[in-house]
């Protein structure tokens, strides 16, 4: 069915260490451990075909903790067919294919000895980033620092594959937000992780309209995405 060919979130989870892939008639699923602070099982296909496919042969390979991953209406469809499956999270997956427009901030990649700064202003202002320095898949952090040198915003490379790289991590300093920092900095990432890859990823939160905005003004497309547990 091509699905690990064609679909990006798929196609994302199969370039991480680890990834099991199924491809079967009407259904595509990769499973891969410890990917983006979970153990997630992304899918694509027909409900029915992916529901068969997770039920008798995904979930008793790799047990209940791996979190299926797709489209929202896929996975809500799965769960409305497999007892003890349930949606867990609903939000966005956005992504672009060309490099976007460059911001005008001071924007550079950042060194290892400044990431005890990066960790103080997540803890600030985005306790719960899935991206964290020192993580496991976290690569490296840029940043943007103000004229007394404190520093405003961060993003980090996190999770990319040799096709996909993903942006995660973006954070702005509460006195310096409204400026566009945040925007002009993931436009420097995305550049940066477009090179020599197919397209740049993000996961975003459903109600977080002003982050959909900005991304979308880059050029981002916004597609609806779900997540399930597994009891």
């Amino acid at each position: 069915m091509g699905g690990v060919i064609d679909d990006p979130v798929v196609r994302w989870v199969a370039g991480q260490p680890g990834a099991i892939v199924w491809e079967r008639s009407g259904a595509a699923a990769v499973a891969c451990p410890d990917l983006s602070r979970r153990d997630r099982v992304a899918v694509e296909g027909e409900p029915e075909a992916v529901s068969r496919l997770l039920r008798d042969e995904v979930f008793p390979r790799v047990g209940p903790t791996y979190r299926p991953i797709g489209d929202e209406e896929l996975i809500v469809a799965v769960t409305e067919r497999l007892p003890g499956v349930e949606v867990a999270g609903r939000f966005g997956w956005m992504d672009v294919a060309a490099p976007v427009p460059a911001g005008k901030i001071d924007a550079r990649w950042l060194q290892p000895g400044e990431l005890p700064q990066v960790a103080a202003l997540l803890g600030e202002v985005f306790p719960h980033s899935y991206a964290q320095p020192g993580d496991p898949g976290v690569r490296r952090w840029a940043g943007v620092r103000g004229d007394d040198g404190t520093l405003l915003a961060v993003a980090a490379d996190a999770w990319s594959t040799a096709d996909i790289g993903l942006l995660s991590g973006v954070a702005t300093r509460v006195e310096a937000r409204g400026r566009g920092l945040a925007r002009e900095l993931c436009a420097f990432v995305t550049n940066d992780l477009i090179t020599g890859r197919d397209r740049v990823g993000l996961f975003v939160d459903s109600w977080n309209v002003a982050a959909i905005t900005a991304y979308t003004k880059l050029g981002f497309v916004l597609r609806k995405v779900a997540a399930a547990s597994v009891s």
